[in-house]
């Protein structure tokens, strides 16, 4: 049983859920797909019921999985981006802290400016090692999003049709 709230490293295996229910041809539980069908039916158990009606009910049964689907993305990306400013920030201050060496010493000693560069160079580095694998996630964490919810559109619309053509 998925959490209604799915972190987006659960998208993968919501998106493994939801297409084993859609190869098994029958959605059951508390996942996306299962509860978009549990809407489905609980519509179509109504008398008199058009196919406007439910299509918009359906619609709103999807549109309630999407904040789940969707969630944390916005912080990945925000990581994602703030990652390599920060590195850009000690990379600023460490050739500050160089440009104060040369002030005060010359450039006779390498020494003396090499722990400014020094500086400058590893926040670089680190802000790009964090902000490389994060970027990745969040690529990979919204694809499944969209793929499920693509998944859920596709089957609302096969449900739409099945209840048009029964009428």
């Amino acid at each position: 049983m998925l959490p209604r709230s799915s972190a987006p490293l659960s998208a993968t295996l919501t998106a493994r859920v939801v297409k084993a229910q859609m190869d098994a041809g029958a959605a059951e539980g508390d996942s996306p797909l299962g509860r978009v069908w549990a809407a489905y039916h609980a519509a179509a158990g109504q008398k008199k019921l058009d196919v406007e009606t439910l299509e918009l009910k359906l619609d709103d049964a999807i549109l309630k999985e999407m904040p789940a689907l969707e969630k944390n993305l916005s912080l990945l990306k925000l990581l994602a981006g703030v990652a390599p400013l920060m590195g850009l920030l000690g990379t600023v201050t460490g050739m500050i802290l160089t440009f104060q060496a040369i002030t005060l010493f010359g450039t006779g000693d390498p020494k003396l400016m090499a722990g400014g560069i020094s500086q400058a160079l590893m926040t670089t580095v680190l802000g790009l090692v964090v902000a490389i694998p994060i970027l990745l996630l969040h690529a990979i964490a919204a694809t499944r999003s969209r793929e499920i919810v693509q998944i859920l559109e596709e089957q609302a619309a096969g449900l739409i049709a099945a209840h048009a053509e029964g009428k």
